[in-house]
């Protein structure tokens, strides 16, 4: 009996190869609109579905191939004589290799000015069915829905050793590109609808890349990334030079583009272990980066550090001087870009934090399940800000403040950040008791506490902080409010002369 092969493809990359391959082997090609029109331009004989099925295509090829004709012919058990006997009565015929991709739904929704009737004409229907009928009955068919398969399947076709193994690899494929375009319909759809909290979710992400090791050598790790193309995000980033990124670089290199994001003037984050080390702002790079460098000269070795502006040669010089795994930045100049490549490992990334293009959705595994919450993106302006002291904070002290305030959101809660002068001063991270990270971040920044700020990313259960922050000379404060005792601290401050000021929204970052 002839073999038959379905071919219906959206990409049209290596198809006319494919097909003379599968003439040569002895097959009979049956085909649909543009796929056709394709094989038939390459001299290759192809026989229309409408032939196999004795039914037009119609609704402007919304219905072709769900027919009897088309889906027995997949499904039929080649070793179940009812089976065979049935088709046979029917007049219908074995097909034994289908070759399909979909719809593009995914570049389609990615248009900025798609429409919602553009996405739905997007949504493959035929196609989905032919390969999961395919892929149901692999031990008979033959199913391929990627043309990087093209040829590995032509191979094994004339040496006669399609495996069972090999054929149950194809259709798990084929599963995982029908669930991923499913899943990609579906966020589409639930995200015009509004839905908050659907009854059920289903994420889909890409490959980027395998990974040596995860966070310890014995873990295995991957990196994959959102559909959506967020241009300022690492798994869209571009690098330019170095090493391959490890898991725990990947972290701490999105902890440090996060921090990054935050500020709209030239900026540099430093980042050890997800928390920020070290932050600057000033009126060009070169300060920025001094700022964040003095901020913690110890902690910075070995880190991570984001800028928000292009580096140019001054900024490089300084940042060749101290051993880093990455720097990302928006663009280097050639110098620049020269400087820094002299060494082979560093990191050298091209990305820009001020990008944001984010679903606003954060996800966290926990055993057994999935947490979902709207990213972190709260933000205060001066005019937010409720001075509950008797002594109001200065011009300078609201500016340091606010500053303060962008980088305690991003430390590991409890969190204390002391700031001055644009730069963070200390940072203390990650406590079981608030004191104990003001005492962190106090001795961090030893005298230069004197005349700073305080930024705590919640409110303070007990003044104890507030004393703490008093012995070390910290002139303001800033925190959420809305402890039951906040009088308490508020009497504090005003018997040290602090000022201090309420945000009304906290930041804890578990």
């Amino acid at each position: 009996m002839t073999k038959r092969a379905l071919l219906s493809v959206s990409n049209k990359q290596g198809l006319s190869d494919f097909a003379q391959e599968l003439i040569s082997l002895g097959y009979e090609l049956i085909s649909t609109g543009g796929t056709k029109r394709t094989i038939e331009e390459a001299g290759i004989e192809v026989r229309s579905i409408s032939e196999i099925t004795e039914f037009p295509e119609i609704m402007d090829g919304r219905v072709k191939t769900l027919h009897p004709a088309v889906h027995s012919g997949l499904l039929v058990r080649r070793d179940n004589g009812e089976d065979m006997k049935q088709l046979q009565e029917l007049g219908f015929g074995p097909i034994d290799l289908v070759a399909v991709n979909l719809y593009p739904f995914k570049e389609t929704i990615a248009k900025e000015d798609v429409t919602e009737r553009e996405a739905i004409e997007n949504v493959d229907i035929g196609g989905p069915t032919m390969l999961r009928s395919a892929a149901k009955n692999f031990e008979n068919v033959t199913v391929v829905t990627d043309p990087a398969d093209y040829d590995e399947i032509v191979e094994g076709l004339k040496r006669g050793d399609l495996t069972y193994e090999f054929r149950r690899s194809l259709a798990a494929k084929v599963f995982r590109h029908t669930a991923h375009y499913d899943a990609l319909i579906a966020e589409y759809f639930t995200g015009l609808s509004g839905e908050e909290a659907p009854e059920t979710i289903t994420k889909t992400y890409e490959h980027v890349q395998s990974l040596r090791y995860g966070e310890n050598p014995h873990q295995s790790a991957s990196f994959y990334r959102e559909v959506k193309e967020d241009r300022g995000s690492l798994a869209y980033a571009e690098q330019l030079h170095g090493k391959e990124l490890s898991y725990n670089n990947i972290q701490d290199a999105n902890a440090a583009l996060e921090v990054a994001a935050e500020f709209t003037n030239p900026a540099a984050v430093a980042v050890k272990h997800m928390n920020p080390c070290g932050v600057g702002t000033a009126d060009d790079l070169s300060q920025a980066f001094a700022k964040a460098y003095e901020a913690d000269p110890v902690s910075i070795f070995g880190g991570i550090v984001a800028l928000n502006r292009k580096v140019n040669k001054d900024t490089a010089e300084q940042l060749s001087g101290i051993f880093l795994e990455i720097i990302m930045a928006p663009e280097y100049d050639e110098e620049a870009f020269g400087i820094l490549a002299k060494k082979k490992n560093v990191r050298i990334i091209k990305v820009d934090p001020s990008i944001t293009e984010t679903t606003g959705e954060k996800l966290v595994s926990v055993r057994g399940g999935l947490l979902v919450q709207d990213k972190d993106e709260g933000k205060v302006a001066v005019t937010d800000l409720r001075t509950v002291t008797e002594r109001a904070p200065t011009d300078k002290e609201l500016e340091d403040l606010l500053m303060s305030w962008q980088v305690v959101k991003h430390v590991k809660s409890n969190a204390i950040v002391i700031a001055g002068e644009d730069r963070t001063l200390g940072v203390g991270a990650g406590q079981m008791n608030r004191v104990g990270a003001a005492a962190i971040a106090l001795g961090q920044a030893g005298e230069k506490a004197r005349g700073a700020v305080m930024a705590s990313d919640a409110f303070f259960p007990m003044p104890d902080t507030v004393e703490t922050a008093a012995k070390a000379g910290i002139k303001a404060i800033i925190q959420p409010g809305g402890s039951k005792r906040d009088q308490d601290s508020i009497d504090a401050c005003n018997e040290h002369g602090i000022a201090m000021v309420f945000t009304g929204m906290r930041h804890f970052k578990h």
